[in-house]
């Protein structure tokens, strides 16, 4: 199995974590209102949907950056030469490679101190460094699938380059 292949299978099996966690959270939030009308609510909503919301934005984030799902700006990167733009494209994933990854290293960090210290939600007492350590995992996925990107940059750049020389 190729990077690409293990990129795609792995980044779809973390959006629908992340799906699955939006939409506990919503039917979650419901719950918790219509209970609040019967002066009932549920306890700990508020903390369980803070850290869903931690899954959601950290599983899908891979996913989204696979399928070229964020927004671009192309402000002035049309008036470059090819090469010119296939290096901005790469120079702005390595810039997210090292981003993620230090993101995804203090996360780890977070995570084993968050364990060592038993530190807990306040109400339910859930440890939060499942969620941190799961977070940490997708920002490593999130620098491979950029790094995979500056692949196919290079590759399309090394072709376009490789059909001008033929046409010349």
């Amino acid at each position: 199995m190729g990077l690409n292949s293990f990129l795609r299978v792995t980044t779809n099996i973390l959006n629908y974590i992340g799906c699955a966690a939006l939409s506990a959270m919503m039917l979650l939030t419901v719950a918790d209102v219509i209970m609040r009308a019967f002066g009932r609510p549920i306890i700990g909503t508020f903390e369980i949907v803070g850290l869903m919301l931690g899954l959601v934005i950290g599983f899908t984030i891979p996913k989204v950056s696979y399928d070229k799902g964020h927004v671009f700006m192309e402000v002035g990167l049309d008036r470059l030469h090819p090469g010119g733009r296939a290096a901005m494209k790469v120079f702005t994933r390595i810039i997210g490679v090292l981003l993620f990854g230090a993101i995804g290293v203090n996360l780890f960090r977070a995570a084993h101190e968050f364990r060592i210290a038993g530190e807990v939600s306040p109400t339910l007492q859930i440890p939060f460094y499942p969620v941190a350590y799961g977070v940490g995992v997708c920002c490593f996925i999130e620098c491979l699938v950029l790094i995979n990107e500056m692949g196919s940059i290079w590759r399309e750049n090394h072709h376009e380059d490789h059909i001008e020389g033929e046409s010349s």
